[in-house]
């Protein structure tokens, strides 16, 4: 590309946070900002979802038996895993590493206290919201073509409202980030309806011990749920607040009924706890929501103020047909090369991802599950998944999503504290591979899963945080804090060395694979030294007083060894000579160092990107994860291999991986409901555009031929701008607005060149020809 030049100085701020927001009303908006569907969801996969980071709300639709599944993030089920301990191994660490060095490859399958695998404690939905419609004049129309005349279901992204329309009737339900609480606004002539709160969802303990309440009210009547989980102290209260205008509310145990009204307006929180919650309190905090005139309007007002200001700040837009723009999500998904696809499942991701953080960052479902027995307990998986779904947050401008995932972090340092001693006898912290939200103590692990033998998981979750204060440019003071920890485990950790005198990670877990001529727990995986490495050189960067300390740090990283090429040409996934790879797996956690790390690229260590390159190449996809293909992705956009990015994405677009609802599944054909695929997308699309470390900025590394016009707006760099992109086959745009002054290279297709930036001075680049 040939580059040419302009600088702005005017402030165009004002108009720039609007553009490609659009209107919401209009059709083709919604459908580029949303999504709709012409029925209502028949399986709770398919139920669209609302919800502020706490509080979750899965929308079935249905205007004559409406269901609303209430989640929070806290629900999760007694198991044993809250009185868990991590293994207390670490006077047995010496014997084991003597072992694994002498060549006994298989000797950490005994480094166990023999306990069976226990999983965490697992997510579940708390109940379901019930209105169903008893108009004496609903006939025969319950069900039937006529009765489903003129529906529509939708969610708009830019205000996370689910709105439900048929035939004069209308139900609005949002999750409110201001307020904490689900809005639901049922309006319509002479409302009929039963209403209660029912916990009968798949897979709930038939000895789940539950009570209700209904009391009547002089605006309506409050309805209550209480589940105390079998054997247990612990138990989760709903409350649900009705205000009914218009009509008459009478008791219909456990529910109400409510008839003639002209709207009714259900204000619900859930909370989890011990002994008995006080539900009188619970209904006044609630009462206390609402002002006297137009309650729905006050309380969606004060979560778009929020809210939306999230959603609008990045957008992406490609050469997509209007028509396919205005299908259906059903439909729009089965067309797996169209750009209204990806345009949709952009916005999506960034509104289910966004959804999904508040007090604590996605779980494997998000925030959201119809059923009790959740896929490997909804946990916060920690060795490739939560990482992969929070990964756009810091380019796709969701600081709230950084935020979320600091939160679970910073809730658990002391158990972080507590793994290192345990296991490894050493300061600082290890983190752990799962974690229910409650506890982030090690103890899932098995002989095929020896998961607490990995260390580099420390190193893995703060990344985020790093690159988070990067992009913003100020240190956060408890992120600077947690990288010292991590260097004095490594200080402690790090003591043995091989006959050159180079440090030895002993034992070494490369999450979740293993050698093919040895067993799991081994020395010296890739993904372990490439966290070593960066951990120390990031705590010393962070740290560099007192100097000795700093210097004691970045020797330390200076004796690790390098990485291994195989005799494949390929980057090993052991640096260790002797252990063979095993390429068909799901991770690629050895890849690490190029995806997120910047240890491995290009442009500075060619011939190790080049090695890289081909362990993508020779990766096979095993059992066709989600996270796996995209993955795969993220490395090959790294790598500038636009054509296999454009394959990894054609696997998860025509795999079926996709819900009605934009949620996204585990596997092929809708298999088991997962939100890695819907919340890594928009990283994929991002990180084929556009690339930044604190110095570089890289445009167009890996663009697909399938996108060959678009614009995308909004991204933040690492360097401290926020950058619009919009690329054809005959020029390229870049507008950079920095905040900070300073020097990048910037990386094209014709090479590189120095960027000078000032803050607070618009860079406009016009590139030639890609």
């Amino acid at each position: 590309m040939n580059t040419s030049d302009t600088s702005d100085t005017r402030d165009t701020r004002s108009t720039r946070d609007t553009r490609g927001t659009g209107d919401t009303r209009g059709t083709s908006t919604l459908t580029q900002h949303g999504t709709w569907e012409p029925a209502p969801a028949a399986r709770w996969e398919d139920a669209f979802l609302s919800g502020n980071g706490r509080h979750g709300a899965m929308v079935f639709g249905d205007p004559d038996d409406d269901r609303v599944i209430v989640t929070h993030h806290t629900l999760v089920r007694p198991n044993g895993g809250e009185s868990a301990r991590p293994p207390q191994l670490a006077d047995r660490l010496a014997s084991l590493q003597d072992r694994l060095l002498a060549g006994e490859v298989t000797a950490a399958e005994e480094f166990t206290d023999g306990r069976e695998l226990q999983w965490v404690q697992p997510f579940h939905p708390a109940f379901q919201i019930r209105l169903r419609r008893t108009d004496p004049d609903l006939g025969s129309g319950r069900g039937s073509n006529r009765g489903r005349r003129g529906y529509r279901r939708s969610v708009d992204f830019t205000t996370g409202v689910v709105e439900a329309a048929r035939e004069g009737r209308r139900s609005r339900v949002f999750v409110s980030r201001a307020d904490d609480v689900i809005v639901q606004y049922v309006t319509g002539p002479r409302l009929t309806l039963d209403i209660d709160l029912d916990h009968r969802l798949p897979g709930a303990p038939a000895d789940l011990g539950v009570g209700h309440g209904a009391v009547l009210t002089p605006e309506g009547a409050t309805l209550s749920l209480r589940a105390r989980y079998p054997g247990s102290d612990r138990a989760y209260t709903g409350t649900t607040l009705i205000t009914v205008t218009g009509g008459r509310t009478t008791l219909t145990p456990p529910g109400v009924r409510v008839e003639g009204a002209q709207a009714v307006l259900l204000l619900t929180r859930v909370r989890r706890h011990t002994g008995e919650l006080d539900v009188t309190a619970e209904q006044r905090a609630l009462r206390g929501l609402l002002p006297e005139h137009d309650p729905y309007g006050h309380l969606l007002s004060r979560h778009l103020d929020l809210h939306r200001a999230a959603y609008t700040r990045a957008s992406l837009t490609l050469d997509a047909d209007d028509i396919e723009r205005a299908l259906p999500g059903s439909e729009l998904i089965r067309r797996p090369r169209s750009p209204a696809l990806l345009e949709r499942l952009f916005a999506a991701g960034r509104y289910h991802l966004l959804s999904s953080s508040g007090m604590l960052p996605p779980r494997l479902v998000g925030l959201w599950t119809g059923d009790w027995n959740t896929a490997w307990a909804g946990a916060f998986t920690n060795d490739a998944n939560l990482n992969l779904q929070t990964s756009s947050a810091a380019a796709a401008a969701l600081p709230e999503v950084t935020e979320a995932h600091a939160s679970l972090i910073q809730g658990q340092l002391g158990d972080w504290r507590d793994n290192a001693r345990a296991i490894f006898g050493a300061r600082g912290v290890v983190a752990p591979p799962h974690s229910d939200g409650e506890t982030g103590l090690t103890y899932h692990f098995s002989r095929e899963y020896p998961l607490h033998l990995w260390t580099a998981g420390a190193d893995w979750l703060l990344k985020p945080l790093v690159d988070h204060d990067e992009t913003r440019g100020e240190r956060d003071p408890r992120t600077a804090a947690l990288l010292a920890e991590v260097a004095e485990f490594y200080e402690d950790f790090l003591t043995r060395t091989d006959a050159d005198g180079q440090l030895v990670v002993v034992p070494s877990y490369s999450p979740e694979n293993r050698p093919a001529n040895a067993s799991w727990g081994t020395i010296n995986a890739a993904m372990d030294l490439s966290a070593a490495r960066h951990a120390l050189l990031t705590a010393a960067d962070h740290h560099p007083e007192p100097p000795e300390r700093a210097n004691r740090w970045r020797a330390l990283a200076d004796r690790l060894p390098p990485h291994r090429v195989n005799a494949d040409g390929a980057l090993a996934e052991w640096a260790r000579p002797g252990l063979d790879d095993t390429y068909d797996h799901r991770h690629l956690s050895h890849l690490y160092g190029v995806w997120p790390l910047d240890e491995i690229n290009p442009y500075d260590t060619p011939d190790l990107a080049a090695a890289a390159h081909r362990a993508l190449e020779l990766r096979g996809a095993e059992n066709d994860s989600a996270h796996g293909h995209l993955h795969h992705a993220l490395v090959a956009a790294r790598l500038r291999d636009g054509e296999r990015v454009a394959h990894a994405l054609s696997q998860v677009l025509a795999g079926d991986f996709f819900h009605a609802s934009l949620m996204s599944a585990h596997y092929p054909k809708r298999d088991v409901y997962n939100a890695d695929a819907a919340h890594t997308l928009p990283a994929v699309l991002i990180e084929m555009l556009v690339q930044s470390t604190p110095d570089r900025l890289v445009l167009l590394p890996a663009l697909p031929a399938a996108c060959p016009t678009g614009r995308l707006r909004g991204v933040r760099t690492r360097f401290g701008a926020e950058l619009d992109l919009t690329w054809s086959a005959h020029e390229v745009i870049a507008t950079i607005r920095p905040t900070r002054t300073r020097r990048v290279e910037l990386r094209t297709s014709s090479g590189a060149q120095p960027l000078d930036l000032v803050a607070g001075e618009d860079r406009v680049l016009t590139l030639g020809p890609r």
